[in-house]
């Protein structure tokens, strides 16, 4: 196998693969034995008709398609390795040469990682944030604990804002029943829009028993076509209402919720919390200061393929993790109404802000000489096993070499990211200036002079997408030009 590397403009390059006529031939006698236990010609006991009857009848291409899948999925990791690119995207591929008897031939088109170059990022300036945590908040957050030990109780009063209330209800369109608009002992949280417009509003006030038409109008965006935009009315009929109790604010709460013996000890220990969670909070929102203006000040040329290849990992993760949760993909965009256009639209700045992060800082590990020691890694797997519940060697197990290289980058990363907040200067933020305009004050203030900010297009990620499985999306061969 021979590869050839071209360059191309914006950080991409196109390899050229060619595999050898021996390599080919076993590649098809491979797809043929992939497919001939479904081959039937009569005459022939089913699976066991030979290749070259079955290319005699159905054409020599018949197996062009599996074989070109096969030498694809293996000689592509090969030709990633022997090009010594370092290769930020999946590849685009393109058959040249695929005939029997002679090399096959592709062209894989690549994003390569662009280069970096840094401006300031020592000593960088972010805004100093205030962590104070005030009474106010300490029980604004005691508050939200009574709330979620709060125990249900059924009411004889008409529905108050905060309550559930049970409900059978049916809606119509035009006079006409809907589908999908009708329920029966549905628990409704008053005032928590689960349900469109103003429908939970107009149940505010009424009472046990009582029979209630709700008008509401369907939003333009609804995922219902034939509903989107129609105003709707529902029969309601409100069958019991049930309120929130709050549990007492005194030392036996306080002993139920936490550790502590007394409610003044909850109190303390609530504001050590909100303390601790707003300077994290604070700390990484001055992270997030000081990448972006180094992002700012660095330059960077992040070749399109490599943003699409972050956007579609970022959908793939999300659509994971709808999974988890019970809900396809497919449902999630039907209920929301989201195309996967949009969707990858929507997440694009996102994808070239985690590239351009991640280029900086491991651009700074580089320039820093930041390295990792097995010590830092040990450490790092030691969090993973506490945080799992399992003992480190059986972690150490599951982690192979190329799993460990990554962490050792994933850590060079943060340890730059230390080395920038350890030199950031905090400045408080400006405070607006405000002129008091006097009635008696005939003079006008002067207009303020505005200057077009210069911002610099922002890039992505230096992480390598893995050379591993690539399927042939275009088979077809690329005969000589005519």
């Amino acid at each position: 196998m021979s590869v050839q590397v071209e360059t191309l403009e914006n950080n991409m390059a196109k390899l050229t693969v060619e595999v050898g006529a021996d390599r080919l031939e076993k590649a098809l006698d491979a797809a043929y034995n992939k497919q001939k236990k479904n081959i039937s010609v009569p005459g022939f006991r089913k699976g066991k008709v030979p290749r070259a009857m079955v290319e005699k009848m159905y054409g020599v291409e018949v197996f062009y398609e599996d074989a070109a899948n096969i030498l694809l999925q293996e000689t592509y990791p090969e030709a990633y390795d022997e090009s010594g690119l370092d290769i930020v995207s999946q590849p685009s591929i393109e058959v040249v040469q695929l005939e029997k008897g002679k090399a096959f031939i592709y062209t894989a088109e690549v994003a390569l990682k662009p280069e970096v170059t840094l401006g300031k990022y020592k000593g960088v300036t972010v805004t100093k944030i205030d962590t104070t945590v005030t009474d106010e908040e300490v029980d604004a957050e005691i508050e939200k604990q009574r709330n979620n030990n709060a125990r249900t109780v059924s009411v004889e009063r008409p529905v108050e804002m905060g309550d559930t209330a049970v409900i059978d209800f049916e809606g119509f369109v035009d006079g006409v029943a809907f589908e999908g608009g009708k329920g029966e002992d549905f628990d409704l949280e008053i005032g928590s829009h689960s349900f469109i417009d103003t429908f939970e509003d107009q149940l505010v006030g009424k009472s046990i028993g009582e029979d209630v038409e709700v008008n509401v109008t369907f939003p333009e965006e609804y995922h219902a076509d034939e509903l989107a935009g129609k105003p709707a009315m529902f029969k309601v009929q409100i069958k019991e209402i049930k309120a929130k109790e709050l549990p007492e604010l005194d030392d036996e709460f306080a002993q139920d919720v936490s550790e502590c013996d007394t409610l003044a000890d909850y109190k303390e220990e609530v504001k050590k919390n909100l303390t601790e969670r707003k300077e994290a909070d604070a700390r990484r929102t001055k992270e997030d200061e000081a990448i972006e203006k180094i992002i700012d000040d660095a330059k960077m040329d992040i070749p399109e393929a490599m943003i699409d290849n972050q956007v579609n990992s970022m959908i793939n993760d999300f659509a994971n993790n709808m999974m988890q949760q019970g809900l396809s993909m497919e449902q999630y965009m039907q209920f929301t109404g989201m195309t996967i256009d949009k969707f990858k639209e929507q997440v694009r700045p996102d994808a070239i802000k985690r590239i351009q992060s991640s280029l900086v800082l491991e651009q700074i590990a580089k320039d820093e000489n930041i390295e990792v020691s097995d010590a830092d890694v040990d450490a790092e797997i030691e969090k993973m096993a506490a945080s799992y519940g399992m003992e480190v060697d059986k972690i150490k197990e599951f982690i192979q070499d190329a799993e460990k290289e990554s962490m050792k980058k994933d850590i060079a990363v943060q340890k730059a990211v230390e080395l920038i907040m350890d030199n950031v200067k905090e400045r408080a933020k400006a405070a607006k200036k405000t002129t008091a305009k006097k009635a008696e004050d005939g003079e006008k203030t002067p207009a303020k002079k505005t200057t077009a900010k210069k911002t610099t297009a922002k890039k992505d990620d230096g992480e390598k997408a893995p050379a591993k499985k690539t399927t042939a999306k275009k088979t077809t061969t690329k005969k000589d030009e005519e």
